[in-house]
């Protein structure tokens, strides 16, 4: 199993819940052969999540509150050194990864069903590990946090300066304040199998991620992505005429033209809470 959706919908007690809207049609116009599947999966996702329309931290939340960007925390949950120029590859290939689904709302030149933003930058805050040691760079160009673990003894940034504790965005106690706050958490861990992924963040093994820093999909950190903005898993169903997708782990490497479909039907459902 290459991941699971670890409570994406349901994981914090959310606000007073908002109403679902039907979306606009106006600029909805998908494949003739893809709008039976695609309203399989939306009517499967309503079903399945009780608390679709309450919860506050998909990443459209995020990106949205940030007014069009998104910061991260690395969590370093292993041994091995990382030098600055690691340090540095693996930010490039974070931001390119995002960038492939920020891509899928930007194909038309002027966005997709009301989608605000030509780009949203990705930008590294911090880097968490057990000891200071395992990094070796000087420079101040991450907040770097040593010893801050988690229930599990895994490293972790500050829980002031993290959305997933602090959604009302106080960031007050946070040492860097809000600049420094971190929406997500692209955590590695060494000898970690497959993934997980959730509005926290995403967890991949750092082996792979490392050796797989100069593709240009890296797939399984693609397909936690995919979670972190509530897209599901397709594990024990495929809906009618599709097949070989990303987000049906195992079957696709890529976004393909469904998971794209998917990502923006998403927000159509959703945009209406940001007043799009």
């Amino acid at each position: 199993m290459l991941a699971v959706l670890l409570a994406v919908c349901t994981a914090l007690a959310a606000p007073a819940v908002a109403q679902p809207v039907s979306p606009d049609a106006d600029d909805w116009n998908p494949p003739a052969e893809l709008v039976q599947p695609l309203n399989e999966v939306w009517q499967h996702v309503e079903s399945t999540y009780p608390d679709l329309y309450g919860f506050r931290n998909y990443g459209w939340d995020q990106v949205v509150a940030n007014g069009g960007h998104l910061n991260y925390c690395v969590r370093w949950d292993s041994s091995a050194p990382v030098t600055a120029q690691l340090r540095d590859r693996i930010e490039s290939a974070l931001q390119r990864q995002f960038g492939r689904w920020m891509d899928v709302m930007l194909d038309e030149g002027e966005g997709t069903n009301g989608w605000p933003y030509r780009e949203v930058p990705v930008n590294v805050t911090g880097w968490a590990v057990r000891d200071r040691s395992t990094l070796q760079w000087s420079d101040d160009s991450v907040d770097v946090y040593a010893g801050v673990l988690d229930g599990e003894g895994a490293p972790q940034c500050a829980p002031d300066c993290g959305r997933f504790f602090h959604q009302d965005g106080n960031y007050s106690r946070c040492p860097g304040g809000e600049a420094r706050h971190y929406d997500m958490s692209l955590w590695l861990t060494a000898g970690f199998q497959g993934g997980a992924g959730g509005d926290w963040g995403q967890r991949v093994g750092s082996e792979y991620v490392v050796g797989a820093l100069d593709q240009d999909d890296i797939h399984i950190v693609l397909h936690e992505m995919g979670h972190s903005f509530g897209l599901d898993d397709f594990y024990d169903w495929t809906p009618t005429g599709v097949g070989g997708f990303l987000m049906q782990a195992g079957t696709a490497t890529r976004i393909t033209d469904f998971d794209a479909w998917m990502f923006r039907d998403f927000w159509r459902h959703m945009k209406s809470r940001y007043g799009y």
